[in-house]
């Protein structure tokens, strides 16, 4: 029986070559937002490796969404140009260039990792954040401001714009980022939005903010091109965002048009308890799935072509994303096919590489 893998995917007018996909990995290499040469190569050598989707790091829809000086952005015209250029190689190497959006809220203004990852105030470069509720990640930490009114109808608006520029630049899908305890998390869990107007307490008032920039991305984004959502499936954490909660919000997304959800989790709370191991994640996804009907992919500890070969052919997800792994082995696609004995095509330049 052929892998299941490497089996291509009609997602609206995109077919992926298979069902590989780079999860978006901040770089920490951006100035003022702008990508350059490191992103051009970090990016383009995952297309060259085999993968079918490339997805960019989280891209920040306005400076102050970024999470770190150093993320990329999206909130000027003159970031297309450079975005542009790394999407045209990855469309040469029959891959699909993807863009996640994002506002980082409270866990904004933060060093890069190999930094110590600190909070920054203005005086080392960073800025004031913005949340939910006015309540800080970690208790030493300063606290954000709570969005008013006008301020939430500014982020959707940045959103919006941003959608506008990724369709310039050239990027065929475009995955909104509401996971990992960022901006639109932070509505999303009881945990963390305290609000008591139209955006907090019950459900429907929690998941307003992340449909209301689903529409706004809509009417910028080509109804002929795919839609993902990344949401974390839970927070870890008692009283928190749940998987029930991930699959009745993932009923309405799909509803609204939404094509994938991309099912991780965690990253709200400094006091989650994951249970780390192979696959974690992977039972999210496949509820959601099943629960929904919905496409799905697959995210956390997933280093095998074996493991991801079994989550495909038992339907559990329609992709699996690789981050870390993908760092380890740019070459992934190409190193899971040798061992499926999948015959795809390698770059010409190194097919005298390719075990016949």
């Amino acid at each position: 029986m052929p892998s299941q893998l490497f089996l291509p995917l009609q997602i609206k007018s995109i077919t992926l070559k298979n069902r590989i996909a780079i999860s978006p990995m901040c770089q920490y290499s951006a100035q003022d937002g702008f990508a350059n040469d490191w992103h051009l190569v970090h990016l383009g050598s995952r297309a060259t490796g085999g993968a079918g989707l490339i997805i960019q790091e989280a891209t920040a829809v306005s400076p102050e969404g970024r999470i770190s000086p150093e993320d990329l952005g999206l909130w000027k015209d003159e970031h297309i140009e450079k975005m542009q250029q790394i999407n045209r190689f990855i469309i040469s190497q029959n891959s699909v260039p993807g863009i996640q959006l994002a506002h980082a809220g409270r866990k904004a203004s933060a060093a890069a990792p190999w930094e110590g990852g600190r909070k920054l105030d203005e005086t080392q470069g960073g800025w004031n954040t913005v949340a939910s509720s006015a309540v800080a990640y970690h208790d030493n930490e300063k606290a954000p401001v709570a969005l008013d009114k006008s301020g939430i109808q500014k982020v959707i608006a940045d959103f919006k714009s941003a959608t506008k520029r990724a369709v310039q630049a050239g990027f065929q899908v475009l995955e909104i980022h509401a996971a990992h305890g960022y901006l639109l998390h932070q509505f999303l869990s009881p945990l963390s939005n305290f609000r008591t107007d139209e955006y907090g307490g019950s459900f429907e008032n929690r998941v307003r903010l992340t449909l209301e920039i689903v529409e706004a991305v809509q009417s910028e984004w080509p109804n002929n091109l795919p839609l993902f959502v990344r949401i974390s499936a839970t927070d870890w954490a008692e009283g928190g965002w749940s998987i029930e909660e991930s699959v009745q919000l993932s009923k309405i997304l799909k509803e609204k048009g939404v094509d994938l959800i991309d099912v991780s989790s965690g990253g709200l709370v400094s006091h989650q308890q994951i249970p780390l191991g192979p696959n974690y994640q992977v039972p999210f996804a496949e509820s959601i799935k099943k629960e929904t009907g919905m496409m799905t992919g697959a995210v956390g500890l997933i280093t095998e072509a074996i493991q991801a070969e079994e989550i495909i052919a038992s339907g559990k997800a329609d992709i699996v994303l690789f981050a870390r792994e993908s760092l380890r082995n740019p070459n992934l696609g190409l190193k899971f096919a040798e061992e499926h004995h999948a015959n795809i095509q390698w770059p010409k330049q190194y097919e005298r590489a390719k075990i016949k």
